[in-house]
């Protein structure tokens, strides 16, 4: 998958799940799929119905976890490589840890970004420090005792302060001070603390047939 470049409400509509790709106007409840309900973006989206294939449901389910993450398909596929390596708990839970550890997911956890891809750009131009130093490399993978600032002379301090008004809660395995614009990675998060609408195991499935 590509970069996207078209309206991203038409993602969270094609997935029939809010994608969380928009920030005031998904709180404000003005969002694609408030105003428009889950049919598929397009003419005909109301017509095509059809119940899915197993393999597609598992493909669904790929496309929804890329796009809610932003990843492209073959940083994914690396994900589930390092995943399979790993030993501790199932692969499909190894995965899904993975991708929440990007640092670009744990600013926009964090409250600091409205959005997965304002805080993309927050990393990528220089804005975010781990530990002190700058990071621009929004896979950057984060581990429990990491700092994660906003640069103290950065420009977008004015509106990580207001994203931060936004957020309801923060993840528990994340402590974010506010105030500073900071926060610190706590532990790693377990799965049932990973507010994603994805059914990990359907993509697990997905790549066995490889």
């Amino acid at each position: 998958m590509g970069r996207h470049t078209g309206p991203t409400e038409k993602l969270s509509r094609r997935e029939g799940v809010e994608l969380e790709l928009k920030g005031a106007r998904r709180l404000a409840r003005k969002g694609g799929l408030e105003r428009r309900g889950d049919a598929p973006p397009g003419q005909h989206g109301h017509s095509f119905r059809r119940r899915p294939s197993v393999y597609g449901q598992q493909l669904r389910e790929k496309q929804r976890a890329k796009r809610y993450y932003g990843v492209r398909e073959r940083q994914f596929r690396r994900y589930l490589r390092e995943a399979r390596r790993g030993r501790e708990g199932q692969l499909g839970e190894r995965l899904m840890v993975i991708l929440e550890r990007r640092l670009d997911n744990v600013v926009y956890r964090l409250g600091l970004a409205s959005t997965r891809a304002q805080a993309r750009q927050y990393v990528n131009h220089g804005h975010v420090l781990v530990n002190g130093r700058r990071v621009d490399i929004a896979s950057f993978s984060v581990s429990p005792g990491d700092e994660i600032a906003v640069r103290g002379d950065s420009t977008v301090r004015e509106a990580a302060r207001e994203a931060t008004t936004q957020i309801g809660r923060v993840a528990g395995w994340l402590l974010a001070d506010f105030d500073a614009l900071r926060g610190t990675v706590a532990r790693l998060p377990e799965r049932h603390e990973i507010d994603a609408p994805v059914n990990e195991q359907l993509i697990v499935e997905l790549y066995s047939r490889v």
